[in-house]
C-alpha cells in the first residue's frame, strides 16, 4: 500500500490509525521496519502510532540511547548510530521479538536485517518536498 501524506499532521495520523488497529486486532504483526533518510517523517508516524496505542507520554527518537520502552509493550528502537549487528544484539532485540505481547518499531531496521523475524511489516518513508511524504507499507 502507498500513501502521500500532505503534512506532518497526516503522518502521525496514518500512525495513529495503525495504533488503534493494532489494539482492535485488525494488524497481527507486532514488528514494524521503518525506512527511509533523515526528515522523512519515521519518528512523526512513530508519534501517532504511541498516540493510537494509547500512550500519553512523549515519543521523541531515542537516538543516543537506542531504545526506549513506553508503556509495557512499546518498544522505540533507533539504530542510526549503531554500526553493526553485534552492537544491537546487545539491546536484546531478539528476545523482545519473542514477547508475543511486545510492540516494536524500529527506525533504520536495514542495519539489521540478519535478525529481522521474517513476521514484521516494512515501511519505506521517502522525503517528497518539505510537507509531502511518500509511505509504503508492506
Amino acid at each position: 500500500m502507498e500513501i502521500i501524506t500532505q503534512s506532518a499532521l497526516e503522518t502521525q495520523k496514518l500512525g495513529e490509525k495503525i495504533g488503534h488497529n493494532l489494539i482492535s486486532q485488525k494488524i497481527k504483526s507486532k514488528i514494524f521496519c521503518l525506512y527511509g533518510d533523515l526528515g522523512s517523517g519515521k519518528t512523526t508516524f512513530l508519534q501517532g502510532l504511541a498516540k493510537g496505542l494509547g500512550i500519553k507520554r512523549r515519543v521523541v527518537s531515542p537516538t543516543f540511547v537506542f531504545m526506549k520502552q513506553y508503556g509495557l509493550c512499546f518498544y522505540h528502537v533507533d539504530l542510526y548510530r549503531v554500526n553493526n549487528v553485534k552492537e544491537a544484539k546487545g539491546l536484546g532485540l531478539e528476545e523482545i521479538f519473542k514477547d508475543s505481547k511486545a510492540i516494536v518499531a524500529i527506525e533504520w531496521a536495514e542495519k539489521i536485517k540478519e535478525i529481522l523475524p521474517k513476521k514484521r511489516i516494512d515501511i519505506q518513508f521517502n522525503y517528497l518536498n518539505h510537507n509531502e511524504r511518500r509511505i509504503v507499507i508492506r
